[in-house]
């Protein structure tokens, strides 16, 4: 049984329903998903695993959340070499630069996107947004 970690950042609790719904995927494969947020984690512990969701919304100018979610990832850069990764988060205005952004500076960094790309919602995730955070959450369990 593979066991991922799911690890966000939510402001409004849309995100918070999305790592939920990528959980479900997760146990659903037969895995087990350890969901926590990016304040009870640290970048080091995080390194741990080979494979690992993160969710943060757009914020300002579609940014990452600049007070944890950023200086964390920024410090996970360093060990995103060789690492799975799944990435997911919603917004509210903008056309998911955040998320583009978000990716590619962890390819950059080495790692694999889960899926190719991360899964965003527009707002409060919808029924079809649930079904792909599902559907991630068992393709991480796989992995």
């Amino acid at each position: 049984m593979s066991k991922v970690k799911v690890v966000f950042w939510s402001g409004t609790g849309n995100t918070q329903a999305m790592a939920d719904a990528v959980a479900n995927g997760i146990t659903s494969a037969g895995g087990e998903a350890e969901v926590t947020t990016f304040d009870a984690i640290s970048a080091a512990d995080a390194a741990k695993d080979t494979v690992i969701a993160f969710g943060c919304p757009a914020m300002g100018a579609e940014v990452l959340e600049e007070t944890t979610v950023e200086p964390f990832m920024a410090d996970y850069e360093g060990f995103a070499s060789g690492k799975k990764i799944a990435l997911f988060g919603s917004y509210g205005w903008g056309d998911g630069q955040w998320m583009r952004d978000w990716q590619d500076r962890l390819t950059s960094a080495g790692a694999t996107i889960v899926g190719g790309e991360g899964v965003m919602a527009n707002g409060a995730p919808d029924a079809d947004t649930i079904s792909a955070l599902e559907d991630l959450g068992r393709q991480l369990a796989q992995a």
